[in-house]
């Protein structure tokens, strides 16, 4: 299936917004909204995986949908909203045999899952897919063709959106959607681009292996921003709206929502001079000394040891895996403000400008 190209005009004088990733996280989204005090005027954007990963993608989906209808809002397809027309088409893009585990591994957190619960069709087995699609169908005409209808690129004269990345600029339509919608670890193919190309996908934080960092990140030289603030996949995730310069070539600014709690620092705080992030793909680890809070462990790859939060780990058929995890202590200044992902008897884990690290200090509300 070819990547479906639309035009976009952003008139001067609108603020523009992307949202990227929300994966079903609708407290997430009304949240960054309030903040940013979205309204009528302005121009938002989002590119795409409003589903799966939470039980909250259906609702999320109609809530993006309604305020389509109110307000100035264009969204593009992610992989992960490609899940649900692609099972309902009979499998474009993605084999039969990829369902079963999936709805298995993700139960209601999968938009088609729930659906079919929603509609009264079983969806267990293989055998039941035939009648759960057709109860779908049945059930939800609106949300299926509103997802059918997305494109997988929006383009102007100076942005390109869309959910992954793309190889290039020219003769988009001859590229592959699903590899425009699932383009893992983009930066880190060297491209370089004439126009902004705009990317969720790939949670920002996955690109550093020192700290753990939400921010999006700006490649200027480049023309690449990548968005996606880990929203729902990881404990310390945001939801990142990306704001567009008022012209071409100006800097471009961003709001975040975390939901967390947010206190004020009361002592002071160097920053590690070492740190390591944890990421997924690269989590597996060795626990050496277990605890009610922390396990001692040693990072596989790296070798490094550090404590990582005994809620953070879990065994699997290839040995032990965590959750991201860091060692890293924030640099921190009485009267900073913190998000405050975890409180332990000792410390806490908090975010400071989208970045995660450990506080030993006193926090006040």
């Amino acid at each position: 299936m070819r990547a479906t190209v639309r035009p976009i005009r952003l008139p001067p004088g609108r603020r523009v917004l992307v949202i990227s990733d929300i994966h079903g996280n609708l407290p997430f989204l009304k949240g960054l909204l309030e903040k940013v005090s979205f309204s009528k005027e302005d121009i938002l954007i989002v590119l795409g995986d409003i589903l799966e990963k939470s039980e909250g993608g259906l609702e999320t989906l109609q809530y993006v949908m309604e305020l389509s209808r109110t307000h100035t809002v264009y969204t593009l397809m992610g992989n992960c909203d490609d899940i649900t027309p692609a099972f309902l088409d009979g499998g474009r893009n993605i084999p039969e045999t990829f369902y079963p585990r999936y709805f298995q591994m993700w139960g209601e957190k999968c938009a088609v899952v729930k659906m079919a619960h929603a509609a009264g069709a079983a969806i267990e087995t293989p055998e039941d897919y035939p009648q759960a699609r057709r109860a779908i169908a049945r059930a939800f005409p609106g949300e299926l063709a509103f997802l059918r209808s997305l494109p997988t690129i929006y383009l102007s004269d100076d942005y390109l959106f869309v959910h992954g990345g793309v190889p290039r600029e020219e003769g988009l339509e001859e590229l592959s959607a699903h590899q425009c919608m699932k383009n893992d670890a983009f930066l880190d193919q060297g491209r370089t681009f004439r126009r902004w190309v705009v990317v969720g996908h790939w949670p920002v934080t996955l690109y550093r292996g020192d700290i753990p960092s939400a921010k999006p990140i700006f490649l200027h030289d480049r023309h690449i921003a990548s968005i996606d603030g880990g929203c729902t996949l990881k404990m310390d995730g945001q939801l990142n709206a990306l704001i567009l310069p008022e012209e071409p070539g100006g800097e471009f600014s961003y709001a975040a929502y975390d939901g967390n709690p947010v206190m004020t620092a009361l002592d002071s705080q160097e920053p590690s001079a070492d740190p390591i992030n944890i990421r997924w793909g690269r989590s597996r680890v060795e626990v050496l000394e277990r605890g009610a809070e922390f396990c001692r462990c040693r990072h596989v790859e790296s070798g490094r040891v550090l404590d990582i939060l005994t809620d953070y780990l879990r065994e699997g058929d290839e040995g032990w895996h965590c959750e991201d995890s860091t060692d890293y202590r924030l640099a921190v200044r009485p009267g900073d403000t913190l998000s405050v992902v975890r409180r332990i008897s000792d410390r806490a884990l908090v975010k400071k400008d989208g970045v995660t690290g450990w506080y030993f200090g006193r926090l006040a509300h």
